[in-house]
C-alpha cells in the first residue's frame, strides 16, 4: 500500500475513533502520528520537527497556565456576581453571565469558563427557583462564540493565525480592514437576541447572592501582559515563527515563579496538573497527521475539487466553505478540521482568485460557530450537559440543538454577511 493511502486511511481511523472515543482522543491522535513514523510515512524528524508548530504550541500551553490563574484568582467569580447583582431582572442577569463568560473566553479557554461561571448560575437558579438548563447552555454557545474573536481565544484561531503570520492585533484590523473580532462581535449581538427570545419569561428580580473577593489582580495583570507582548509580535516574528510562543512561555515561568513563592491559595502540583494535558497532545498528534495527509497530495485533490465545483463563483465558494464547516464541526472536533481545510481554502482562493481573508474568516467562523448546532459539537457543551446531569437535569438532543441551531444560525449569518461585505463585495 502507497504511503498516500497510508495517510488517508489513519487519518480517517483516528476521525472516526475521535467521534466514538472523544475520551481518549490525545491517545489516538498520538497514536496515529507514531503509526505514521512507524510505517515511513514520515520521518521522525520530518514529524516532530517540521509538521508540528511549535510556536503555536507554545503560545496555546504558555496561555493555559496564565488562565489557569486567572480563575483561581477568583476575579472572574467577581465579575460575574456583580453583574448579577447588578441587573435590573433575571432575564438582564443571564444575559449578561452568557456576555461574561464570552468576553472571559476570548483569553481563557471555554471549558474553563464553563466551569467558573457555571457555580453563579446555578446559584441564581436556586435561588429563583426556576430551571437552569436554558442558562447554562446559553453560558456553553456564548463562550464558544467569543473563544473565535482573539489570537488567544481558542485553538482554532491560534492555528489560523500561525499560518497566515497574523498577530494579536491583526484579529482587529487586518489589512487596514476591520479583522474578524469585529464580525463575531456582531454574530454576538444577532445571537443575544436570540437568547433574548429564549429567556423572555424570566422578568422577576435577581435575588442577592453571595459576594466574594478577589484573592489577586496579579493573574489579570499578567493576562495584560501578555495581550501587550502578543501586540508586537508581528514586529519581532513577521513569520510567526518563534516569537509568540517564546514569550508567552517565558511569561508563564515568571507566572509561575510568583505562584510558588508568593501564593498560599493552591500548589503549584495541583495547578500543573489542572492544565489541559489532553488538549495539548491531542494538537501535537493532529499537527503530524495533517502533516502526513498533505504530503500524501490529498489536498490538492480536495481543493481542485471544490475550485471546480463552483467554478470560479467566490460567493459560492465563501457559502460552500461555511456551511461545510458549520455542518462538520457540529458533530466533529474542529481542530483536525481545521487543519486539513485551512491549506485546501488557500489553494481555492488562488485558483479562482478570491480574497484569501475571505475564505479564511469564512473557514474559522464556521469551523468555531458550527459546534454550537449539538451537544457533542463542542468540549464546552459536553461539560455543560455533564454539570446538569449531576444536578438531575438529563438534556436531551433536541433541547439543546432547539438553542442551539437557532444561536448559531444567527450568529453565522450576520459574522459572515460583515466578512462579506468586508472582504468580498
Amino acid at each position: 500500500m502507497s504511503h498516500a493511502w497510508i495517510s488517508l486511511l489513519v487519518f480517517a481511523l483516528c476521525y472516526v475513533l475521535f467521534v466514538v472515543l472523544p475520551a481518549r482522543r490525545s491517545w489516538t491522535a498520538c497514536a496515529g502520528a507514531l503509526l505514521l513514523v512507524l510505517t515511513g510515512v514520515l520521518d521522525w524528524k520530518d514529524a516532530a520537527f517540521s509538521k508540528i508548530s511549535w510556536n503555536v504550541m507554545g503560545l496555546f500551553f504558555g496561555t493555559l497556565i496564565l488562565a489557569e490563574m486567572f480563575l483561581m484568582s477568583r476575579v472572574p467569580a467577581v465579575m460575574a456576581e456583580w453583574l448579577v447583582d447588578k441587573s435590573r431582572s433575571t432575564r438582564v442577569a443571564m444575559l449578561a453571565l452568557c456576555t461574561l463568560a464570552g468576553v472571559i473566553s476570548m483569553f481563557v479557554e471555554n471549558v474553563a469558563v464553563v466551569l467558573l461561571v457555571a457555580p453563579v448560575a446555578l446559584s441564581l437558579a436556586d435561588k429563583l427557583k426556576i430551571s437552569p438548563v436554558k442558562l447554562l447552555i446559553g453560558i456553553a454557545i456564548s463562550s464558544n462564540l467569543q473563544g473565535t474573536a482573539t489570537m488567544i481565544g481558542d485553538p482554532p484561531s491560534m492555528i489560523l493565525a500561525g499560518y497566515m503570520r497574523m498577530g494579536f492585533w491583526d484579529f482587529f484590523a487586518y489589512q487596514s480592514r476591520p479583522g474578524i473580532f469585529f464580525a463575531v462581535q456582531i454574530g454576538a449581538v444577532a445571537s443575544l437576541a436570540v437568547l433574548a427570545f429564549v429567556y423572555r419569561r424570566f422578568n422577576s428580580k435577581p435575588s442577592q447572592i453571595p459576594q466574594e473577593t478577589a484573592r489577586s489582580w496579579v493573574p489579570a495583570a499578567l493576562l495584560g501582559l501578555l495581550i501587550a507582548g502578543l501586540s508586537f509580535a508581528t514586529v519581532f516574528d513577521p513569520e510567526f515563527a518563534w516569537f509568540a510562543g517564546v514569550y508567552t512561555l517565558a511569561l508563564s515561568a515568571i507566572a509561575l515563579a510568583w505562584f510558588r513563592l508568593r501564593v498560599r491559595w493552591g500548589s503549584t502540583r495541583e495547578l500543573i496538573q489542572s492544565l489541559d494535558w489532553d488538549t495539548t497532545f491531542f494538537l501535537i498528534g493532529v499537527f503530524v497527521l495533517v502533516g502526513g495527509l498533505s504530503d500524501s497530495g490529498w489536498m490538492d485533490r480536495l481543493s481542485d475539487l471544490m475550485a471546480h465545483s463552483v467554478g470560479g463563483d467566490i460567493a459560492l465558494a465563501f457559502a460552500m466553505i461555511v456551511v461545510f464547516s458549520v455542518i462538520v464541526s457540529g458533530f466533529v472536533d474542529n481542530v483536525p478540521f481545521l487543519l486539513v481545510m485551512i491549506p485546501v481554502a488557500q489553494k481555492v482562493a488562488d485558483q479562482i482568485q478570491a480574497p484569501v481573508p475571505l475564505l479564511m474568516f469564512g473557514l474559522l467562523i464556521g469551523a468555531c460557530l458550527g459546534g454550537n448546532l449539538t451537544p457533542i459539537g463542542a468540549s464546552a457543551n459536553v461539560v455543560t450537559l455533564g454539570l446538569l446531569k449531576k444536578r438531575g437535569y438529563t438534556v436531551s438532543f433536541r433541547e439543546f440543538m432547539g438553542i442551539g441551531i437557532p444561536f448559531t444560525v444567527a450568529a453565522v449569518l450576520s459574522a459572515c454577511a460583515f466578512v462579506w461585505w468586508i472582504w468580498g463585495a
